[in-house]
């Protein structure tokens, strides 16, 4: 039989069976949703703002930030009113009147002409009756940027609310730009604080970064947080305990958000502050003592970077709160490129060194992992990328069980447009306009500046941390300019409505319709202590048919609003409740046993009783101990600092930080396995020899010492001479030296009675460029060992085809033989043998970037009958591993990839592409990617004008301006001759999988379960964790070296899956599991230990290698 034929034998045997690879199906269709209907009458307010020459967008930046709306009981009748602020005129309360009717109270609580912004209700001297707090802000100075208190008096005859402005009398005249305040009981001490979040007045632009201490207070421009003392005169006096309490109060703070809840469950509510610009957001955590902690950086990997509002609540039912910020990325090419401005990465890298931390321009939802820290899953959970963004706010809307997501949109004057901003800085378009004109006037300038009404997102919550827009569906997608928003019950039928204060449009009220449609619900009406009438901090938990929910009462929520004192739970279509725990601010529990649902059930402060704290000494152990015993000296990999996108300006990711892998081996011959943990660029390899206790000592080593002027990429011990002993061979890659370098020969140590010993007369022939793999295997059945080197790319050519080797061991000779289909593969990250197709014969499974997974069948005779590619199975594949998962003999394929937490996503209807060429002719490569951007249905390029100029100056006669940009593809950027020669390659799967093998060349790909799609997982370890003879799976990644245009994949803590059999896997949260590492994971393998036992090695890139063994809660 020839060759071919018998390569297409092969092909027939290898049948797949492949999942399909789009996203995640959403269980809910919009026909099913039941819209939100505009049917309250009387409401007709319009927060108006008119532009004048002293008074505009150009004078004052925040002049279309918009305000505020707040929704409580205000005349005592039971029913939600509402209070709407104006930047420009009167603010307005309207009274419920029921039935869905408004009426307009003339004149109350109005305030009195001033630039109104955020407002609350809030009952703040504990008389009964709900109070008002304005925020003021403005380009005026004094008691005209004095923030209001009034005080509700009682009715008057007509049932009207009357109110007396106090603000001064209570300590609470702050003349600051305030945004909001937030009402809560941050020292347990029985009354309500207060957090004022203020907004600085200076021009981020003209300040130095470098320069600024957010920890110089400023009184006008930095938040306050003010306590609840008693006064001489019967009401409270606020006093500003800012500083005593370690709230940061700069000048460089941009509050926009403040949201309050407790991050890490303890009872004392904590804080999250969103700041704009380059500000980061602040985390306060309480200590219980009457001050906070900031721990931001420490808790979480990356924020928005022009955060706007914020909420929090539990949205995914786990007892812990997340917390949604919003940030202005739009979701669509044309605004992308016309409006849109990415910082670079050295931008990024230094403003991190100044302690701003790692700033992304996307929506960002932070999930609590159960400890107060946080991984954010904002492009996994399709909530980033909602343009520009005001208010969010987190409740169910369709009375589900499942908490939602609303962010209001839109902004009158578009101060972005990037077309704009580059007219301002052209000195001759500006005196064309002038002399157009005949004179200078403003609102020439102001007219230039579009207008950006944007529709309303209505994000419903599918499960498994998913969320599908359905504002269309819902009622909610008008373009609009809205700022505030709230939401609470207006007529008393258990579900919640939606309030929005839009500027220069009317106000929306939006009444759900969920109750009518069927869907259960338990309504909650606190009734709390003396001081804390609404029970604000409140944490009360339902708990209905195996599943739970939580809610925490706190009103002052999103952006500028205050929302409804009612809990509302959905229930769905089950009405029945178990019991409901209500844990109140001051500690003490209650239960409510089998409550009636479908009503409003009051729960009284007076019920409840103090309950123990929980005895800790009791908390389960993990299933993996941190063995910090386990290394004599720790093994600390130090990355090399190099800057790839600085050679490579349209590079998405670095390829210089690719270590370290971990090498296992029997180095001295003793039967126990020792391991070499890889070096960077000048950074030896490191030798650690296991001991009998099971422990491992460093054994210095002269040879890695003598050759540390490398990157060690990969690494393989094997008995290369037949002597008994195991040497190794270790490839260099990285991306910092030209191609063809001897930097990147491979390095061959003899073992020497135990000792290794650089000796490159031994080592193949040399292999250049970035060798990402080595695999050994006899492949010829000759006894000796045989080599496949994988090739990851050319160096500062990223995209074009990389060589890989297979070399056959011929007595201790090498013969490089390698079958063009391997050589030129694609860009291999990793491989591994593997019997595939059952024929006795070990077959080679590559992986890599823009790569199917790639089979090479191999022969008796060393050479392979034919090369087949899994179909749909292109990815950015980080590694492969194989293993028998499901005991059938046959072994299955674990795959690392991408993930799916990424503004870049793939599908085989909407894939990634790559071209690769020289097209200005410099005699080096240039990368086009082209996406699909989530809202379009067809292909763009990915780069931002300005980075794809930088690298193809001569586009610049193409796309002079950022709108011509926007309209770009690549077959407009480039002419069919000059895309003719291209390397084209795409990826249509970025999915972590297994491929389960079912024997005779049947195979089947699945996804891992969507934990481990959080992040880009880059190594895999198989091992029996939990004793019940099955292998389980523990995966790492994290990728921080990309442009943040790309956003930055650090979502994984390491992720546990425990496998169950029947080809299903039980996924362990961190602190069960013992290991929780924020790093950039590289490696990670299971090693037997002398004393029996198991440990974990996890290899982190710039960082301490991590080491655990497994525990003996594991196998109980």
């Amino acid at each position: 039989m020839n060759r071919s034929l018998l390569a297409l034998f092969s092909f027939s045997l290898l049948c797949f069976s492949c999942v399909d690879n789009g996203t995640v199906d959403n269980p809910t269709s919009e026909n099913s949703y039941v819209p939100f209907v505009e049917s309250a009458t009387g409401v007709d307010f319009i927060n108006t703002v008119t532009e004048g020459e002293e008074f505009n967008v150009l004078s004052y930046r925040l002049f279309y930030n918009g305000a505020g709306v707040a929704i409580g009981d205000l005349n005592g009748d039971g029913q939600n009113d509402l209070y709407f602020a104006a930047n420009q005129g009167e603010n307005q309360l309207y009274l419920n009147q029921g039935e869905l009717n408004f009426q307009l109270a003339e004149g109350a609580a109005a305030g009195a002409g001033k630039w109104a912004t955020g407002v609350t209700t809030v009952d703040v001297n504990a008389d009964g009756r709900m109070d008002l707090y304005v925020c003021v802000s403005g380009k005026d100075d004094g008691e005209a940027r004095q923030n209001l208190l009034y005080i509700n008096e009682g009715n008057n005859e007509q049932g009207v609310p009357q109110f007396t402005e106090a603000a001064a009398a209570y300590g609470l005249a702050d003349q600051g730009y305030s945004t909001q305040a937030a009402w809560f009981d941050y020292d347990r001490d029985g009354d309500l604080d207060m957090y004022l979040l203020n907004n600085s007045y200076l021009n981020p632009e003209k300040i130095n970064a470098r320069g600024e201490n957010r920890n110089e207070r400023d009184d006008e421009g930095g938040d306050k947080l003010f306590r609840n003392d008693a006064g001489p005169n019967g009401h409270p006096v606020f006093t500003d305990v800012s500083e005593e309490a370690n709230i940061l109060g700069s000048r460089i703070g941009f509050g926009l958000g403040s949201s309050l809840t407790d991050v890490n469950s303890d009872g004392w509510t904590d804080i999250y502050i969103s700041n704009d610009f380059w500000e980061r957001d602040y985390l306060y955590i309480n200590q219980q003592d009457g001050t906070f902690s900031e721990e931001l950086v420490d808790r979480t990997g990356h924020v928005s970077i022009s955060s706007m509002g914020s909420d929090a609540a539990d949205l995914d039912n786990d007892g812990d709160t997340e917390i949604f910020s919003t940030d202005m990325l739009p979701g669509d090419n044309q605004r992308i490129k016309a409006s849109t401005v990415f910082d670079s990465y050295d931008a990024e890298t230094i403003k991190f060194g100044f302690d701003y931390h790692h700033q992304i321009l996307q929506n960002c939802l932070q999930v609590n992992d159960g400890n107060g820290n946080f991984r954010e899953t904002g492009h996994y959970s399709g909530v980033a990328s909602t343009d520009w963004s005001w208010g969010a706010l987190l409740f169910d809307m369709n009375n589900d069980g499942l908490k939602d997501i609303f962010v209001a949109n839109g902004i009158y004057r578009d101060i972005m447009d990037l077309d704009f901003a580059d007219f301002l800085q052209d000195k001759e378009q500006l005196g064309d306009l002038v002399r157009e004109k005949g004179r200078y006037d403003w609102r020439d300038v102001v007219e230039l500046m579009p207008h950006n009404d944007q529709p309303n997102y209505a994000f419903i919550n599918q499960g498994e941390l998913r969320f599908d827009n359905a504002a269309a569906a819902l009622g909610l997608a008008n373009p609009s300019f809205s700022n505030g928003s709230a939401y609470g019950d207006l007529d008393g039928d258990g579900d919640l409505d939606l309030v929005i204060n839009n500027a220069n449009q009317k106000a929306g009220v939006f009444i759900n319709q969920s109750s009518q449609s069927g869907q259960s619900w338990l309504g909650l009406i606190l009734d709390g202590p003396e001081g804390n009438a609404e029970g604000i901090g409140a944490k009360v938990t339902l708990y209905q048919d195996g599943r739970e929910q939580t809610l925490e009462q706190f009103t002052s929520r999103g952006y500028l609003g205050s929302c409804g004192p009612e809990l509302i739970f959905g229930l769905g279509d089950i009405a029945e409740v178990e019991r409901v725990e209500i844990r109140w601010p001051d500690g003490k529990m209650q239960t409510i046993n089998q409550p009636t649902s479908n009503t409003y059930l009051t729960v009284n402060h007076s019920d409840a009783e103090e309950v123990p704290a929980p005895d800790e000494a009791f908390a389960a152990e993990p299933m993996l101990d941190a063995a910090y015993d386990l290394l004599d000296i720790p093994a600390v990999h130090v990355e090399n600092d190099f800057n790839d996108f600085a050679v490579e300006p349209l590079l998405l990711r670095k390829l210089s930080e690719v270590g370290p892998e971990i090498v296992k081996g029997d180095v001295n011959g003793d039967g126990l396995e020792d391991f070499v943990a890889l070096g960077s660029w000048d950074d030896p390899d490191k030798l650690y020899l296991q001991q009998p206790d099971g422990t491992f000592a460093f054994k210095p080593n002269g040879s890695f010492d003598a050759t540390k002027q490398r990157e060690s990429t990969a690494g393989a011990f094997f008995d290369s001479d037949g002597d008994g002993d195991q040497d190794l061979l270790i490839a260099s890659g990285g991306n910092e030296f030209e191609r063809g370098y001897l930097k990147y020969a491979v390095r061959f140590y003899e073992n020497v009675n135990g000792v290794l010993v650089v000796n490159n007369v031994l080592a193949p022939p040399y292999a250049g460029g970035e060798i990402s793999c080595i695999k050994a295997e006899d492949i010829d059945f000759d006894g000796d060992i045989d080599l496949y080197m994988g090739g990851r790319g050319v160096p500062g050519n990223y995209g074009l085809t990389a060589q890989s080797f297979l070399f056959i061991n011929e007595k201790g000779s090498w013969l490089k033989m390698t079958p063009r289909d391997i050589a030129t593969a694609g860009l291999v990250t990793d491989a591994v043998w593997t019997d595939l197709n059952t024929d006795g014969r070990p077959d080679l499974v590559m992986v890599g970037d823009w790569m199917p997974i790639t089979v090479a069948f191999m022969l008796h005779d060393g050479e392979i009958s034919g090369i087949f590619e899994i179909p749909n199975s292109a990815g950015w594949w980080n590694t492969v591993e194989a293993a028998d998962l499901d005991g059938d003999g046959k072994e299955d394929l674990v795959l690392g990839n991408w993930g799916l937490n990424s503004k870049l996503k793939a599908s085989t209807e909407r894939p990634l592409s790559l071209h690769v060429k020289d097209f200005d002719g410099n005699q080096k490569s240039d990368i086009l990617v082209e996406w699909f951007p989530p809202h379009d249905d067809k292909a763009y390029p990915f780069a931002t004008k300005k980075d794809i100029q930088a690298q193809l100056p001569h586009l610049k006669r193409k796309t002079l301006k950022y709108n011509d940009y926007a309209q770009a593809t690549y077959e407009s950027l480039f002419t069919d001759e000059e895309r003719s020669d291209a390397e084209s390659r795409t990826a249509t799967e970025l999915r972590s999988c297994v491929v389960w093998n079912k024997g005779k060349g049947n195979v089947r790909i699945e996804p891992l379960p969507w934990q481990a799609q959080l992040t880009c997982q880059y190594a895999v370890a198989i091992g029996d964790v939990n004793g019940d003879d099955r292998p389980d799976l523990w995966l790492g990644g994290n990728q921080f070296g990309v442009t943040p245009q790309v956003g930055r994949p650090d979502a994984g803590r390491g992720t546990l899956l425990l496998n169950k059999g029947n080809r299903e896997w039980e996924y362990v949260d961190n602190q069960k599991a013992g290991v929780n590492i924020p790093g950039q994971v590289r490696d990670a393998t299971f090693i037997d230990l002398a004393n029996g036992g198991k440990g974990l090695l996890v290899g982190c890139n710039d960082d301490t290698l991590r080491t655990y063994r497994l525990s003996e809660y594991a196998t109980k």
